[in-house]
């Protein structure tokens, strides 16, 4: 075949068109990416069950595949000491970077010092392991607990019998409450009658069990502050058991395709929600760790910010899932949050 110059011209333009198309060489990238497949991070998990972290475990796959690392998930099913042992084993393992998902602080103080003493970088989401080598991953805990109770204000009025879901010991959980607690000072006419809430698997069918027996002992009950959407799961199973959903109005934490579904059904007492995306937060907390791993600061409080939702909202837009959330709600879609220039992002097509 003759290579005339208008072929030659016509080929040349689709190479050049090829190659913007193309993702970043790996040798446009920092070290150690410019090498990533010879990156292995590892996510230690403590809770793992429910909509939310399997969201999570999703964002943290993809960041982790846009990068072209490897990635080691190692889940410890809610067991503190066995969380514990799952860093030492990374840090035997040789990964470069570990990610802490949730636990208590006293088991994971020591082993997150561990694996700095072996020069592993780390970063935390939603456990306060009290080092200042260790960025936090944070959903801001505090704007989601206000976000809901401003909107429960806004439905109830400032004085209600209150029931409130809450498991102390867990770092999310515990900001949460230091909202609650400003919000019981700031408003007096709120009565908390009961307070009750467990993490034993499965977390909602736990919840409801307990429930059921709160609101049977405390009918008066018109809100039920319940910020982790299994928590109101588990609440909205009682509720709907006692042929309260009338006369009681839940108010959460976090949002997923499960809990749109709920929140959507005639008559549900599920209000409303303050979430971030957990795919999101999952792919924030792999790009922390990167930007340590490239010698890069991501700050200590990484914070990914949050959005309400509410009952009214779903329905006026006719919202049914996460994907149609992302799309008509674009602030939930994605997070500004450790991106820096060099970071290639999962391809959300």
């Amino acid at each position: 075949m003759k290579i005339t110059r208008r072929l030659f011209n016509t080929m040349a333009a689709g190479a050049m068109l090829s190659a913007a198309a193309m993702p970043a060489l790996a040798a446009d990238m920092p070290a150690p990416f410019d090498k990533p497949e010879d990156v292995t991070i590892a996510l230690v998990r403590y809770l793992s069950t429910g909509d939310f972290f399997q969201s999570y475990l999703a964002g943290v796959e993809a960041q982790s595949n846009a990068l072209g690392l490897n990635l080691r998930v190692l889940d410890s099913r809610q067991d503190a000491a066995l969380q514990a042992d799952m860093v030492d084993q990374a840090i035997a393992l040789g990964v470069d970077g570990i990610i802490i998902q949730h636990g208590l602080t006293e088991s994971m103080r020591e082993a997150a010092q561990r694996a700095v003493d072996a020069g592993i970088d780390v970063v935390a989401f939603d456990v306060n392991v009290e080092n200042d080598a260790i960025p936090q991953i944070e959903q801001s805990d505090h704007d989601l607990a206000r976000l809901s109770l401003e909107q429960a204000i806004k439905d109830n009025g400032d004085s209600f019998k209150a029931g409130y879901v809450y498991v102390p010991g867990i770092a999310p959980l515990d900001r949460r409450d230091e909202v609650w607690q400003e919000f019981k000072e700031k408003y007096p006419g709120i009565d908390e009658v009961a307070t009750f809430g467990t993490l034993d698997n499965p977390i909602a069918n736990s919840v409801a069990n307990q429930a059921r027996s709160v609101l049977s002992a405390n009918p008066n009950i018109t809100v039920m502050f319940a910020p982790y959407d299994e928590f109101a799961k588990g609440v909205k199973i009682a509720v709907d058991e006692a042929g309260m959903s009338d006369a009681i109005k839940i108010y959460s934490a976090d949002v997923s395709t499960s809990d749109i579904a709920a929140m959507r059904e005639p008559g549900s007492a599920w209000a409303a929600t303050a979430a971030t995306n957990p795919a999101v937060v999952g792919e924030v907390s792999v790009r922390a760790l990167a930007m340590m791993l490239a010698g890069e600061d991501p700050g200590h409080n990484v914070i990914v910010p949050p959005t309400l939702i509410t009952q009214q909202v779903l329905l006026d837009d006719d919202i049914k899932n996460m994907q149609e959330l992302s799309a008509k709600m674009p602030a939930f879609a994605h997070a500004d949050v450790a991106t820096p220039d060099w970071m290639p992002l999962p391809d959300r097509q």
